[in-house]
């Protein structure tokens, strides 16, 4: 079976064997070199790679850590966003129902600040029959976690009656009547001073120069205020 056959000389069919075989050793080199390479890669990744990995690895760190940071500040943001919105809303419900306040007398030193107490003014009826003396209440609580001196004198804190739409104001305490003696307390977390005032329904303006006149039957509110810190407005009526 060795032994070519066929009408050509056996040197010819020998040649055509060799070179059959010639070229399927070469391919058979040519898949174990490729085969070669391949488990090469796999084993050992080039340096090329390495270094594209590195810088990869690099890059989703320092994008990870500026998320991080980036969430950081939204929450202090978001920490600072939410503090301020709850002074602001005290503020801007007392402010934005009256069209001029009393003087806000600075806060002294060491004293409780104005975020560490809350103030809240009361009538003690809705309605008032006419040439009756409407009376208030005002409860000052200190709202913060250490015991605190303040001022309560009535010369730190007035009690305001406006219109119903807040936007006039009609009377003080402490225009006709300024008293400046101090009233020190310490309050200790959740305890109250508990003040009480009347008022004879007459107008008056700060230093009480302007004449003073009955108001008529009606719609008011009635706000307690210590130095810059004032209370959400309390209707009552006059009829």
């Amino acid at each position: 079976m060795l032994e070519p056959s066929g009408p050509l000389p056996p040197e010819i069919y020998w040649r055509r064997r060799l070179l059959a075989i010639g070229v399927g050793v070469v391919a058979l080199l040519l898949l174990l070199w490729i085969v070669s390479a391949l488990r090469g890669g796999d084993e050992a990744p080039s340096a090329e790679a390495v270094a594209s990995s590195s810088a990869l690895a690099s890059s989703s760190a320092s994008a990870g850590s500026s998320t991080s940071a980036t969430a950081s500040e939204d929450a202090d943001s978001s920490d600072d966003s939410s503090s301020s919105s709850a002074s602001g809303s005290a503020s801007g419900s007392a402010s934005g129902t009256t069209s001029a306040t009393g003087s806000a007398a600075p806060v002294a030193a060491g004293q409780c600040a104005d975020k560490s107490l809350a103030i809240k003014a009361s009538s003690d009826e809705a309605n008032y029959q006419a040439g009756q003396d409407p009376a208030f209440g005002v409860v000052v609580t200190n709202i913060g976690n250490e015991p605190c001196e303040r001022d309560l004198g009535a010369g730190m804190q007035q009690v305001l009656v406006y219109s119903l739409d807040g936007q006039h104001r009609l009377w003080s305490n402490a225009d006709c009547f300024p008293n400046t003696t101090p009233d020190v307390r310490t309050l200790k977390p959740g305890e109250q001073a508990a003040f009480a005032v009347k008022w004879s329904g007459a107008t008056s303006e700060p230093g009480c120069e302007a004449a003073r006149n009955p108001v008529g039957a009606g719609a008011y509110t009635v706000v307690g205020q210590l130095g810059a810190l004032r209370s959400t407005p309390e209707p009552f009526n006059i009829s």
